[in-house]
């Protein structure tokens, strides 16, 4: 009789341990998937953020150059518009930099300063200087996002 209680209670052990080892890896694996989707979403955040402060330094340059060379109105205003677009094409990913990778949010505002900053260059030298300006300070954005993420 006590060989049938030992045999009973070891096949009750034995199936909660299996439960609970089976729980635990199951709950591993959910978490990793967890992270890696989290992860996906900070790398998309920081790659939409570089490109939407790339167009707009591009539009930016196009449109203060447009100015400072004296274009007609209806290409100023072309390139206006377009920069508009730009320009609130950075806010979105810039939040979600914010929010998704605090530690990343500094380099981020400074890269999209460093592009607004185009506007109202005094001439085509500054022009080119600010362009240079807001280049280096999408680059360090992009290393610091490569150290975060490395």
């Amino acid at each position: 009789m006590l060989a049938t209680v030992i045999a009973v209670l070891g096949t009750l052990l034995g199936a909660v341990v299996a439960g609970t080892l089976q729980h635990r890896t199951a709950r591993a694996g959910r978490d990793a998937v967890r992270a890696d989707a989290r992860r996906a979403q900070e790398l998309a955040a920081a790659a939409d953020f570089a490109a939407a402060v790339a167009a707009h330094r591009r539009a930016m340059a196009v449109r203060e150059g447009l100015r400072l060379s004296g274009a007609d109105d209806q290409a100023l205003t072309a390139a206006r518009a377009e920069s508009h677009a730009t320009r609130s094409a950075i806010e979105a990913p810039r939040v979600l930099v914010s929010i998704l990778v605090p530690a990343l949010a500094p380099a981020a505002e400074r890269a999209a300063r460093a592009t607004y900053a185009l506007r109202g260059a005094a001439d085509a030298a500054a022009l080119d200087i600010l362009r240079q300006d807001s280049i280096a300070a999408a680059d360090a954005f992009t290393a610091a996002a490569g150290r975060h993420f490395a």
